[in-house]
């Protein structure tokens, strides 16, 4: 394994939600704006204090023409765009940008390895899942919004701390 890094804490809360329907008419993403609070720098993690809104950067992922149906969940520092399929429709597909522009950003971690998720893309993910196997039309389940509003870790470090 290599060696653990220090990582920053991680306070992940809501910022609003917001539905994107793309012009093609078909294609819509539900979009959960997320913060990550008491970091240094706030500006780079809390959406009211970064300098972009969010009705920019509706328009810039409108731009970017992204297709299908799923969701968003946005930080001030990255966007992750989830879609179901289209092949085959039963999987979730991640596609991973920087905020501040929507340039493609590799999920690579080394080893082999991708980056799945963090705490709050991870709960968002499970219920918007759920919401997908359980619904019986696409329109459906576009009415359904998870409920995350808070998510602290406690520990950030107890990895390295068992592992070193």
């Amino acid at each position: 394994m290599e060696p653990i890094k220090p990582c920053n804490t991680y306070h992940g809360k809501s910022a609003g939600t917001e539905m994107l329907k793309m012009p093609d008419g078909k294609s819509a993403f539900k979009v959960y704006f997320v913060d990550i609070v008491g970091r240094k720098q706030p500006e780079r993690f809390v959406w009211s204090l970064c300098g972009r809104s969010t009705k920019d950067f509706l328009a810039g992922l409108t731009r970017l023409g992204i297709e299908g149906v799923g969701f968003v969940i946005a930080f001030p520092h990255i966007t992750k765009v989830y879609r179901y399929g289209p092949n085959p429709e039963i999987v979730l597909n991640v596609r991973a940008y920087k905020t501040d522009g929507l340039a493609p950003l590799s999920l690579e971690r080394g080893e082999g390895y991708v980056e799945f998720a963090c705490l709050a893309e991870a709960v968002i993910g499970a219920d918007e899942y759920r919401f997908w196997a359980e619904a019986r039309s696409v329109e459906d389940y576009l009415k359904q919004w998870s409920g995350f509003a808070d998510g602290p870790i406690v520990d950030h470090e107890k990895l390295r701390q068992y592992w070193g």
